[in-house]
């Protein structure tokens, strides 16, 4: 008698993890926590990955990290009152990024730069 060496498959599959991640950043808007927990699914998930989830995952990784680099230094400055500029670039810089993201990833398309300061 001989044991079955099949892999279980995963709870929830890699096409919804990228989608999960895209709207737990949507929902750091209001909340905050879900964008941390957001960067650590996308962690946890991008070693495994394919190049299509792999480019998401990069991308939204970018994301997080350059977002609380605009957050921090935004509201830094907003003493000087120049800083809610740079928190209004980053809400619409960060929404149109967790947009074009999402819609790319529903059309089956990598992010073309995944590493880009910009829209990718």
């Amino acid at each position: 008698m001989s044991i079955s060496a099949e892999v279980p498959r995963p709870l929830v599959s890699d096409t919804l993890m990228v989608n999960l991640v895209y709207l737990l950043y949507l929902a750091g808007y209001f909340t905050g926590i879900t964008a941390i927990i957001g960067i650590v699914l996308a962690y946890v998930k991008i070693g495994d990955a394919e190049p299509l989830e792999r480019s998401h995952y990069q991308f939204q990784i970018r994301t997080f990290w350059i977002g609380l680099l605009y957050l921090t230094v935004g509201f830094a400055l907003s003493i000087v009152l120049v800083g809610f500029a740079i928190l209004f670039w980053w809400f619409i810089w960060s929404a149109v990024r967790i947009i074009k993201g999402g819609v790319a990833f529903n059309d089956g398309l990598p992010i073309a730069n995944p590493k880009s300061w910009l829209f990718g």
